[in-house]
């Protein structure tokens, strides 16, 4: 299949605008949306199959927006469980290679738009999209020898995915909440938003997961070990400076390189001084309330005022 958009590297950062938009997959205003990735057995999977349930591009109407599931299953020798979440994450690298469309965000909370140029240029089915994620999945990860894509549009089936692959996500994370800091000799890195977000560096503890909820301690730890060169990397504990604040000198090292000299040092546990950095990933925010001398944490999808009455 020819896809009629460029696809590299090249567009990781570009961004389609409202005004520039044909259509919106999942997003803030769309329920359900979400995106998993399943490790299967070789006979399990047809390599290179592409399905799409639902409408597709060319049934859609300009400026409309829809419910939207990724789903991938992979297969190899060297392909196991524990690299699901790792591979998953590879989903929003890659669909932001394809000119002209836009993946943001992670697992249950994808927000993908494709523009108005690139739809004109052809690209009028999901078929595209598939057969670009089979390709780079490939070529970046060659561990993967078979690969199928199944795109979802319609609502019902939709909600139905995501609802599975939530219980997926939780028994992920819940196997890294029996682990803490201490228990481990070494954090492991995240760059993988440096696309979007140049100086921000996620460091992903046992009791501190990823920024964009998705890589947990175990799962930064595979991907390290399958794709040294990628964008999750070990980095050395180093000296316990604050243990409260959770600042290490082997964070501050690997900060200070990995953002460019724009971050100096990390307290991986405060929100008052040094604070981790942030991307648009981010699953909620939190704020001090100095009149009550506590936190207050904000949903993404929240729409209305804060309880300080800040919208």
């Amino acid at each position: 299949m020819e896809i009629p958009v460029e696809i590299g590297v090249v567009y990781e950062g570009e961004r389609v605008r409202k005004g520039e938009m044909h259509v919106e997959l999942g997003g803030p205003k769309v329920k359900a949306k979400g995106e998993l990735v399943r490790a299967r057995k070789m006979d399990e999977i047809k390599d290179g199959k592409i399905e799409v349930k639902g409408p597709d591009l060319s049934e859609m109407a300009e400026g409309s927006r829809h419910s939207f599931g990724i789903f991938v299953e992979v297969a190899g020798k060297q392909v196991e469980e524990d690299l699901e979440a790792v591979i998953e994450r590879r989903i929003h690298d890659y669909c932001n290679y394809v000119e002209g469309f836009m993946h943001l965000n992670q697992r249950y909370d994808i927000w993908c738009r494709l523009s108005k140029k690139s739809y004109g240029k052809g690209f009028n089915t999901l078929r595209y999209l598939g057969d670009a994620l089979i390709t780079l999945f490939k070529a970046e990860l060659p561990i993967i020898e078979k690969i199928q894509v199944t795109f979802i549009t319609d609502e019902k089936r939709v909600e139905d995915f995501v609802r599975n692959a939530r219980k997926i996500y939780e028994a992920r994370d819940a196997r890294a909440r029996a682990l803490s800091d201490k228990d481990v000799k070494e954090f492991y890195g995240c760059v993988l938003c440096q696309s979007f977000a140049p100086t921000h560096v996620c460091v992903i503890t046992p009791d501190r997961i990823s920024l964009c909820g998705s890589i947990n301690w175990f799962d930064g730890r595979a991907a390290a070990r399958v794709d040294p060169k990628g964008p999750n990397f070990a980095i050395p504990k180093g000296e316990l400076i604050d243990e409260i604040n959770g600042e290490y000198s082997g964070v501050n090292e690997v900060v200070r390189e990995r953002s460019l000299g724009e971050n100096e040092r990390f307290y991986l546990h405060s929100m008052f001084s040094s604070p981790h950095t942030s991307c648009g990933c981010f699953e909620s925010i939190a704020f001090y309330i100095p009149e009550v001398a506590g936190i207050g944490i904000v949903h993404r999808d929240h729409s209305g005022d804060t309880v300080m009455g800040v919208p």
